[in-house]
């Protein structure tokens, strides 16, 4: 992937096709030249005369095109769009084309005649830059930082020209009277920051954009009866609409608001009075960071200097700020732990947070532009590699970390855009499957895998390595003091001095605790070995306890659970031995009263946590149905069967939600592991109690049993606190409705007793709790209905008497435990139920309808309340099972499970505007993130104000936000985006 030279050759006087000095390996030529024949094969005659002489020509051409229609489907699809302006790029000069489609598309927006216009000319120049820039980085013809400030180049004209337009608008509507009126942001008093990549000219291939809007209330110029704020945040909503809407042309720049101060209390747009204040008094660590790379890009540019001076003393401590490191180090740790990145790897690895990645290199950087910057202002500069240049000429790193850390950052920095490219997707891990990333090798230049791993794994190790000595004097102030009596209680200095150094806040009332674990009577103690391993683990789970988000409440939650727990050795001999799992269980702990639980109950569960598969792929469907057999394997008698169920249930459920915790799983990926583990154990209890009844019963001839799946499980979306909605469908001979048992019973009879005993076996109670509540009220009449029903009775039923909601809870069914033939007659009714046609007008009533009456009974006005709040997963689930119902007949391919898939499936038939899907996509994504953690942290309701700050802080960085305030703000956002798409969709309608 390194970038060849091209010699003396002056590549500003060659086409871009010329300039190609590398390309993708392909994985298979055939297909590729394939795909490639079969577009060229659509194109006209003079087009393709072009192009197959071009590639003749310069045979690196093809070889990138070929590289682009195996392995990047958002690339190819730029390429398909249009062929004439491919062509146009293979034979223009490529830096000033781009400089030329930048002006034109500036002049373009700032002429046109309605905003509709402004953004389709914003939207053209975004797709034919971006399929510019992604072909001068494959083909090596620029650098990777001359790749982000072309990026960084598009975003700003984009930002001012949206800007700039809507501010002549205004102008023309007699609300401004600005100076020059063809530059109407003179003077106007609103300043736009660009942050982090943005600010620095280093944006990625599929980057967000994070700005921060302020305004100067004094110094506008806005005619008298305006008033400021509602004026600006209406400008800031509507340049953020102008960039991030989508059409079938796609969008601009996504655009991220949430990095101003207190996110969730502030407006969109804040006068520069409130922001100065708010720095002064309660600016963080983190926001300083953010600020070294900030620089105003649009608006009023003078106000935005002064800005930036008057923010100078925030960001600059005239002191050497040592502090900062440990804050730093404590983000960048948090995150590791958070994202379970803590060990350097090739498959699944993420490039940017993971260890050894691009975050690593910026925080080595800014850290220590942090900390000496105030005394030193040739330090304050915004880009990476400027500023580690700038601590190499300075003497505070050598030139070798420079120049290693400059390459590595290179490297990934190319490896991050590559990933990008494949579907313009804002992801930095690479595939967990080595044969993934075995074509990601070949689409990134390399021969193989090997070679892209090796060339990968030296520059993180480097990095890694640099990033550890920075810290290496252990700035969190935890280093071990020799020799502590930890039995002395809270009358010894020395003690209460120690646990001072570790972080505690209250170390008189620690140290009072820790004497009581020694000395107390706790029932886990009464075996004198288990003792002993506890005392000899207690020095390092002190120093694992104080690594916690909350140190104090951490000993506190951990009292509690030493309380619960009834046998212990086991468990603190391999924490003893596995210090990293400390801090994790002092997360559980603190956090997750649900897995605090299970593991004070059953410490074995934590085996799982040492597997090293833990932090490795999920397990599908056939690896879970192994362990399962495995587990189950030599039970001895029917109630040993139940209780291992119980416990791969219980271990399960709790290696899910610590990676939930840990934010190693994605909430979209732990719902399915939710759901595998749950199918497996529905279908191996169906098969269990089948043989069982029959055993005591017989069997009746002809006899089918299915079950189907309704609700989170049906849909894959489960959580660690999700019930099983199943219904239960059999069939049998009619001529022969006995069964052949010694106590034989009669067809309905038969059926239904043995739902009984199979839900029993789910819900009976015994050493390892309850298996999974369940819940039939979904089958047909609900509970005015029978427990099992007859396959033809729920065809008829459906077909006859089923109201729309059931319908709507029709579009999540799934076969989970069925013969293949009985599994595809039932399949064949739901189909055919969903498919037959409807009154769109009539559904979205009864939709509606609904949707009403669950706000009057469950209420819509709490914010966290993420399932029933107005726009909230009901909306989404809602608008999508209504789209299934209303369209189906016509467009049959809409139909599945999941939501997600229904969205992606809606937008791609036309029934739903693609910026509608990506708001609900979006919203979805992040309401099951949150939701996830909520069902294992939180047994009530979610109130923030009574809740720890380690549930607020995983909550954040579950909604990928800096802190919980730029988090509210974010739902606030999302439910107020998705209550109008509902609107639209629905109400309007009905």
């Amino acid at each position: 992937m390194a970038v060849r030279g091209i010699g003396d050759v002056n590549v500003d006087a060659l086409s871009l096709a010329a300039c190609f000095v590398s390309g993708p390996y392909l994985s298979n030529s055939n297909d590729a030249q394939q795909r490639l024949a079969a577009w060229l094969s659509d194109l006209a005659f003079d087009q393709v005369s072009e192009l197959e002489s071009l590639f003749e020509r310069f045979p690196r051409a093809r070889q990138i095109f070929a590289g682009i229609a195996e392995a990047s489907p958002y690339l190819f699809d730029l390429v398909r769009a249009d062929a004439a302006r491919a062509l146009t790029l293979l034979q223009s000069e490529p830096r000033s084309h781009l400089a030329q489609l930048i002006e034109e598309t500036r002049q373009g927006v700032g002429i046109a005649s309605s905003e509709a216009q402004a953004m389709q000319l914003l939207r053209r120049c975004k797709a034919e830059a971006a399929l510019l820039i992604a072909l001068c980085d494959i083909g090596g013809v620029w650098p990777v930082m001359q790749i982000t400030k072309a990026l960084t180049d598009l975003a700003v004209m984009s930002v001012r020209s949206a800007l700039r337009f809507l501010l002549r608008q205004e102008t023309i509507r007699g609300r401004m009277l600005p100076p020059n009126p063809d530059r109407p942001e003179d003077g106007c008093g609103l300043v736009v920051l660009a942050m982090g990549k943005m600010g620095a000219r280093e944006l990625n291939f599929s980057s967000d954009i994070d700005l921060i809007v302020f305004y100067d209330a004094e110094a506008s110029s806005l005619t008298p009866d305006i008033e400021p704020q509602p004026f600006f945040v209406r400008m800031t909503q509507a340049m953020s609409r102008m960039l991030q809407q989508r059409s079938g042309e796609g969008y601009v720049f996504r655009v991220d608001l949430r990095l101003r101060p207190d996110p969730a209390s502030t407006p969109l747009a804040i006068s520069t009075a409130s922001a100065l204040h708010y720095y002064e008094r309660e600016g963080r660590t983190w926001e300083r960071a953010a600020m070294i790379k900030a620089r105003p890009c649009a608006g009023d540019m003078r106000a935005g200097a002064a800005l930036m001076a008057e923010l100078s003393p925030f960001v600059w401590r005239k002191h050497l700020d040592f502090a900062a490191l440990s804050d730093v180090h404590d983000m960048k740790r948090q995150m590791q732990t958070y994202r379970g990145q803590s060990e350097i790897a090739v498959e699944g690895h993420n490039v940017k947070i993971g260890r050894g990645g691009i975050r690593e290199i910026e925080f080595f950087a800014q850290t220590q532009q942090l900390i000496t910057g105030g005394r030193h202002p040739e330090l304050r500069v915004r880009p990476t590699l400027e500023a580690l240049d700038r601590l190499a000429t300075s003497n505070w790193i050598t030139f070798e970390a420079r120049d290693q850390l400059a390459s590595a950052y290179e490297f990934l920095r190319r490896v991050e855009h590559r990933l990008q490219m494949v579907a313009d997707e804002q992801t930095h891990a690479l595939p967990e499957d080595p044969q993934a990333v075995e074509k990601f090798a070949w689409f990134s230049g390399y021969e193989s895998r090997d070679a892209f791993a090796s060339e990968l794994l030296k520059h993180l190790t480097i990095v890694q390595g640099h990033y550890a000595k920075l810290f290496e004097g252990d700035p969190a102030g935890t280093a071990r003091l020799p020799e502590v009596d930890y039995a002395a209680g809270p009358d010894d200095p020395r003690l209460v001095d120690h646990l001072t150094a570790l972080g505690f806040k209250k170390p008189i009332a620690v140290a009072a605790t820790v004497k009581q674990w020694l000395d107390g009577d706790y029932r886990v103690f009464r075996v004198e070995a288990t003792r002993n391993s506890f005392v000899e683990f207690l020095p390092l789970l002190i120093g694992g306890l104080a690594d916690a988000e909350d140190p104090d409440n951490a000993i506190v939650v951990f009292d509690h659970f030493l309380q619960a727990l009834q046998r212990g050795g086991r468990l603190f001999v391999l924490l003893s031995q596995n210090r990293d799992l400390v801090a994790l269980v002092a997360l559980i702990l603190g956090a997750a009263p649900r897995l605090g639980d299970m593991l004070a109950r059953q410490p074995q569960i934590m085996d799982g946590l040492i597997d090293p598969r833990f932090f490795g792929a999920m397990p599908d469907q056939r690896e879970l149905s192994a362990r399962l057999a495995a587990t189950l394997e030599d039970a001895g008698s029917y109630e040993e069967f139940l209780d291992r169920l119980r416990l791969f249930g219980r271990e399960s459920l709790f290696l899910i939600g610590t990676r939930i915790l840990s934010g190693t799983v994605s909430a979209q990926q732990a719902g399915v592991a939710f759901a595998d583990v749950a199918e497996g154990i529905v279908h191996t209890v169906h098969g269990l109690v089948t043989e069982q009844f029959a055993n005591q019963y017989g069997r009746i001839k002809g006899q089918e049993t299915a079950i189907l799946a309704m609700g989170r499980l049906g849909s894959r979306e489960m959580t660690a606190a999700s019930d099983l909605d199943l219904i239960l469908l059999y069939d049998f001979d009619p001529d022969h409705p006995d069964s052949d048992g010694v106590k034989s019973l009669h067809g309905a009879q038969y059926f239904a007793r043995f739902t009984q005993r199979l839900i029993s076996a789910f819900t009976t109670r015994t050493n390892y709790g309850v298996l999974y509540d369940i819940d039939m009220r979904l089958r047909p009449s609900g509970r005015a209905g029978p427990v099992a029903s007859h396959v033809d009775a729920f065809a008829e039923y459906q077909e006859k008497e089923a109201w729309t909601w059931e319908h709507m809870a029709l579009t999540r069914a799934r076969v989970i435990s069925a013969s293949p033939k009985f599994r595809g007659r039932i399949e064949s009714v739901i189909l055919q139920v969903l498919t037959r046609p409807r009154d769109a007008e009539g559904v979205a009533v009864d939709v509606a309808d609904m949707r009403r009456a669950i706000a009057l009974e469950k209420g819509e006005d709490d914010l966290w309340d993420l399932k029933h709040v107005a726009g909230g997963l009901v909306d989404i689930d809602f608008i999508a099972q209504y789209l299934q119902l209303a369209h189906a007949a016509e467009k049959p391919d809409i139909l599945d499970v999941n939501t997600l898939h229904v969205l992606d499936n809606a937008a791609r038939l036309g029934v739903l505007p693609a910026a509608s899907a990506e708001i609900l996509r979006s919203a979805a994504l992040l309401y099951h993130d949150l939701t996830q953690v909520l069902r294992l942290c939180v047994n009530e309701r979610f109130n923030p104000e009574t809740s720890g700050e380690d549930l607020l802080q995983i909550m954040a960085r579950a909604g990928d936000a800096p802190d919980f305030s730029s988090l509210e703000a974010r739902v606030k956002e999302t439910q107020s985006e998705v209550r109008r798409v509902f609107r639209a969709v629905l109400e309007e309608r009905g």
